[in-house]
């Protein structure tokens, strides 16, 4: 789904100074923890990504390269900074103790048709080894409900207060809130406005999420994530189906309701077979549904029935107490707390392998 953009923000920063920076790429996965699909030279395109360090000083720099998306700056858990589309730059925080401190920058919007580029933590002292990874790992598929679109509005027309990306932070979706109650990293590959056969409306006909989610870097075509040996989630949580479902067919669009369902199926079942492929037979996988009712809730039962593996679940989220109050009708940040809150109840109920 797609909506209105936002051209206000507020850059917050304690003791900060921006001075101009061309990104050191060198090393930069050796200095920096990341669980994102992050290239060798620092680049990526999913939101949520997310890259964590040690330092010891008084002041860190962060070098981007980056001039669509917002990111928070945080230094010992508190957001320290937000960087509206800061450009080619090394953003530094300065004042801080002097000491050893954490500092964690993450990509709060999504931008499919345009990588960001990481180019690594300076600092007014020494840059340290970086935080080992963490032991649980989630990786999180979906669509706009998944990535956090509009999450920070308090009204479904965003127009007028800025915007679908200045309203989004996908560090506070459900996803991300629920992976660090848990303590574990994880992923968001989420796209708004795509589904497993059938876009938002019947937009851009011929390309799902499927089209893309082996990718690293959404904007080039035939890229693949080299996944390396060390992302082996205990969990998958797969959001994706409202897209195909939520609006009436168009004149022109290859189905009728009754055969929509039937590929949606045949495609969610063949996506399922990747993902077990992928990560073997000890992840568990979730398939979401925010419905209680309906074409896709229905659909959804079926799948996870017909597939016959006892470690993929079916989560019917569906709750009167959403108020849909962020952007075009989406997920409030009020919302995200709670569906962070079941599903790690709900989590909690599995048999996990963590």
């Amino acid at each position: 789904m797609n909506g209105s953009r936002r051209t206000v923000a507020v850059l917050v920063a304690v003791a900060a100074l921006v001075v101009p920076a061309a990104p050191a790429t060198a090393g930069v996965l050796a200095q920096a923890h990341t669980a994102g699909r992050v290239t060798a030279a620092g680049q990526y395109t999913w939101p949520g990504v997310y890259f964590e360090g040690r330092f010891f000083g008084t002041g860190v720099g962060v070098v981007l390269d980056d001039s669509v998306n917002d990111y928070d700056v945080q230094v010992d858990g508190r957001t320290v900074a937000s960087l509206v589309t800061p450009g080619r730059t090394t953003h530094w925080v300065r004042g801080l103790s002097d000491g050893v401190h954490r500092v964690r920058l993450v990509k709060r919007t999504e931008s499919p048709w345009a990588a960001g580029q990481f180019g690594g933590f300076v600092a007014d002292g020494a840059v340290l080894a970086k935080p080992a990874p963490r032991t649980r790992q989630i990786e999180f598929v979906g669509d706009s409900l998944t990535a956090g679109y509009g999450n920070l509005s308090t009204t479904r027309d965003c127009s007028a207060n800025g915007g679908v990306t200045r309203n989004t932070n996908t560090d506070l979706s459900f996803g991300a809130l629920t992976a660090r109650a848990l303590n574990a990293d994880y992923q968001v590959n989420a796209f708004s406005g795509l589904g497993v056969v059938r876009n938002y409306n019947g937009h851009s006909a011929g390309t799902s999420y499927r089209t893309y989610y082996d990718r690293a870097l959404l904007n080039v075509e035939g890229d693949v994530w080299r996944k390396p040996a060390s992302w082996r989630p205990q969990v998958v949580v797969v959001g994706l189906g409202t897209n195909d479902f939520s609006t009436p067919l168009n004149p022109g669009e290859p189905w009728t309701p009754d055969t929509l369902v039937a590929d949606w199926k045949a495609a969610y079942q063949g996506f399922l077979a990747k993902l077990r492929t992928r990560y073997g037979t000890a992840t568990t996988i979730v398939v979401s549904v925010p419905e209680a009712t309906g074409t896709f809730a229905d659909a959804a039962r079926q799948v996870v029935r017909e597939s016959g593996d006892p470690r993929v679940r079916l989560w019917n989220y569906a709750d009167p107490a959403l108020d849909r109050l962020g952007c075009d009708w989406h997920f409030s940040a009020r919302d995200h707390r709670l569906i962070a809150g079941k599903l790690g109840e709900y989590l909690a109920g599995l048999s996990l392998r963590w």
